[in-house]
């Protein structure tokens, strides 16, 4: 295969100081990361995924739950989405007392889950703030990365997120997140453009910034013959990343465990450029050891480097 506004600050939310001090108290600690993504019972996705790639990064990861499924290497057969109220607690629950560096957001499942990731967020305040660079803020410490992976379908053609939210995720969600990762396909659907050649992609990718400007916007390319990806930064500048086609039938969870890594990347404080590289590396070598396992698209080996 291959996330919060009631509130103002984090102490409105759970009685701890507010977000200002944010950073400070998140690196006097254990470094913990987000995933708000679904569940993938084959474990070569969503949560699993990304809890497995924070790992590999050296991160320790927490998670949240935005909908079951019945999946496996075969492909997705049904999504049960959490109940948003439900989904809404768990993640203010678990920020009053594990406070993330960074988030990733991966499969909503629903637009009521998006409205209530978009929702936590806000709250927890750590949106990027308008006129940023990259992830810091001027002339203050580094902003909190938020990447939002738009899972739109399963590569087996099921939809992941009903095709009518996609103007809810315009409104509600993107304004929040820092960073987006879509694929050619997810371009073409957040921005009613053909995406079909590396071109097709900037272009889309321009027409997406115009309506969000903040957005660092990761165009990937992993399931093209030339897999080239590129990177829109807000100043408008464009990063292209030559890749080569990997043949292999071990590509699930390729999305996944990009933006993942890509948010390990970002905290690390690699520069914008640099961790789009990073992330493109981890995911090549974790389909070079990618293990033989299932019938179809089988699972990536992301903790390749213990070998």
């Amino acid at each position: 295969m291959q996330f919060l506004r009631h509130c103002d600050s984090v102490g409105a939310l759970s009685g701890r100081p507010n977000a200002s001090d944010f950073w400070s108290r998140v690196t006097a600690g254990p470094r913990t990361l987000l995933s708000v993504a679904g569940h993938d019972p084959s474990s070569g996705a969503g949560i699993s995924a990304d809890l497995a790639t924070f790992s590999a990064h050296r991160f320790f990861g927490t998670s949240v739950l935005t909908a079951l499924t019945v999946q496996s290497t075969l492909g997705v057969e049904e999504v049960l989405p959490v109940d948003p109220s439900f989904l809404r607690r768990s993640l203010n629950h678990l920020a009053a007392d594990l406070l993330p560096a960074g988030i990733k957001i991966g499969m909503l499942g629903s637009a009521a889950a998006a409205t209530a990731v978009a929702e936590s967020i806000a709250a927890l305040n750590l949106s990027m703030r308008p006129g940023s660079e990259g992830n810091r803020s001027s002339g203050g410490p580094p902003i909190p990365p938020i990447v939002l992976d738009p899972i739109l379908r399963a590569t087996s053609g099921a939809h992941l997120l009903p095709p009518d939210t996609i103007e809810l995720l315009h409104q509600v969600l993107l304004p929040q997140i820092t960073w987006i990762t879509p694929n050619w396909e997810e371009l073409s659907s957040l921005t009613s453009l053909p995406v079909e050649t590396v071109s097709q992609a900037e272009a889309a990718a321009r027409f997406l910034a115009r309506r969000h400007p903040h957005l660092h916007i990761v165009a990937t390319a992993g399931d093209q013959l030339q897999p080239t990806d590129l990177l829109l930064l807000p100043s408008g500048e464009v990063h292209r990343y030559a890749g080569e086609h990997i043949e292999s039938n071990s590509t699930h969870g390729t999305g996944c465990a990009f933006s993942a890594s890509l948010l390990c990347h970002l905290v690390l404080r690699d520069s914008p450029v640099e961790a789009v590289r990073g992330a493109k590396h981890f995911v090549a070598e974790a389909i070079r050891n990618a293990p033989n396992l299932g019938h179809g698209k089988g699972p990536l080996n992301l903790l390749w480097h213990t070998r």
